[in-house]
């Protein structure tokens, strides 16, 4: 067999694999996919008001602190979700299955692009239930047209992609699943650093930096943009460079620590 044909055929099989025991031990998944919806549920029903008093500097209107604040969550469900994927890959390390997959005759980049594929798909679903949890408690879009939709679920699939590799590379350095967690754990704490509860400008000025230069705020705001019709400025190229430059970076740093060869 040629070797695109079996790339895609041994592909499959892992994506296949992956997604099954996902559907077998949805314990992480369902886990990691509560904190985004308690997240959104504590903010906009406990602080809402509070926040949105804060933001706009007039009265409190918790519909207006929803439409603000689920990007962001749509976001930081992305990151969580991740987290579940360095955990599945430092496992398939640690138990020895890989060293299995190194002595078959398969495409060997596919038991990685299993995983991403995967976790991908897996996080996409993650983004459409909590979606479906904002729109349940008032969140609205009425002003995005069709191809700022389609834009913005390319994006949240680009960035998906970007996260994912990341945390297929934290998951093949990590000595177990424990380790892969905590390795992956600032893919779930940047997001509560960036602009997704609170707008960058209103930090204090020796953090704001922490909140603009990373990965999570351009991608917010460009998602907030296409959603409800704001600024979106330098963001939309800004979150493009972080995806590809994430992608390029957990590709190569996947690729050169799957084909280390094991101590």
């Amino acid at each position: 067999m040629s070797s695109l044909p079996l790339a895609v055929r041994d592909s499959s099989t892992m994506l296949r694999r992956n997604l099954l025991h996902a559907r077998r031990y949805p314990s992480l998944t369902l886990n990691l996919l509560l904190t985004p919806v308690m997240l959104l549920l504590l903010f906009v029903y406990i602080f809402g008001d509070v926040m949105s008093a804060g933001i706009g500097g007039g009265g409190a209107d918790r519909s207006e602190y929803i439409a603000y604040i689920v990007p962001g969550i749509l976001m930081m469900t992305i990151g969580g979700a991740t987290v579940g994927t360095a955990v599945s890959v430092s496992t398939d390390m640690s138990e020895g299955i890989i060293a299995r997959f190194r002595t078959m005759a398969i495409h060997r980049p596919s038991v990685l692009i299993g995983h991403v594929v995967g976790s991908v798909l897996q996080s996409i679903v993650g983004v459409i239930l909590v979606g479906a949890v904002a729109v349940a408690i008032g969140f609205r879009s009425t002003d995005a047209t069709a191809l700022e939709w389609l834009a913005a679920l390319g994006l949240l699939a680009l960035f998906a992609l970007a996260l994912t590799w990341i945390a297929v590379g934290m998951g093949l350095v990590s000595p177990n699943a424990e380790a892969a967690s905590n390795n992956a754990l600032p893919l779930i704490l940047l997001p509560l650093f960036s602009s997704a509860f609170i707008p960058a400008d209103t930090m204090p000025g020796w953090f704001q930096p922490i909140a603009e230069y990373q990965p999570f705020t351009p991608a917010i705001e460009t998602l907030r943009g296409l959603l409800l019709g704001t600024e979106i400025g330098n963001d939309g190229w800004l979150a493009i460079g972080w995806c590809v430059g994430l992608t390029v970076l957990g590709y190569f740093w996947s690729k050169a620590s799957f084909n280390r060869d094991p101590q």
